[in-house]
């Protein structure tokens, strides 16, 4: 609504400052992929964009995370991950699951491994919305699944148990995601 006011506004304007011949100088030509189209303004420094795709949207764009949704749909926890959060997600990549032995992510799949599928990607979540800057002030975060997780950046870099967060800070409505190397295995 707010786009197409703003675009009748900017359109009534040009065609008041053309009729009245307001200027001397013509318009530059405008490049014809983008004539039309109004590039929103960028957010004031400091302030963060507003998205709206939850956490599962959100990872699904990123077309890394295809194994990881997989399991979530399985352990019927999308509801939950769509819900109003806030969540924190330590979210394997495809490359993550892909390092577990052979056979592993499809025997966690089957109905009859439901709830230990669950027990192992409630482990990858936290309750609230944990940004890294606070996550490395950390030495441990409860999962979801009620479980410790071990959290260590003395190493330069924020590790999750045997994970590293490898993209940090993915924005959702719903909360955030850290994208990691390995999969988290509760012990």
């Amino acid at each position: 609504m707010l786009r197409l006011t703003l675009r009748s506004v900017f359109v009534a304007s040009t065609l008041t400052l053309v009729a009245c011949g307001g200027g001397e100088a013509a318009a530059p030509a405008q490049d014809p992929t983008t004539a039309g189209k109004m590039t929103p303004p960028a957010p004031p420094a400091g302030a963060t964009s507003m998205t709206k795709s939850d956490i599962v949207d959100t990872a699904n764009a990123a077309g890394s995370f295809k194994t990881l949704l997989a399991a979530v749909k399985a352990a019927d926890l999308e509801s939950t991950l769509r819900g109003t959060g806030p969540f924190t997600v330590f979210a394997p990549t495809d490359e993550a699951f892909a390092k577990l032995p052979a056979g592993t992510v499809d025997t966690l799949l089957k109905p009859e491994n439901k709830e230990k599928l669950k027990a192992i990607l409630t482990y990858h979540v936290v309750p609230g919305k944990v940004m890294s800057t606070e996550a490395v002030k950390l030495k441990s975060a409860k999962t979801v699944n009620g479980k410790e997780l071990k959290l260590d950046a003395s190493s330069g870099s924020l590790k999750v148990g045997k994970a590293t967060v490898t993209k940090a800070d993915i924005q959702a409505s719903n909360g955030v995601i850290h994208v990691i190397d390995t999969v988290l295995l509760p012990e």
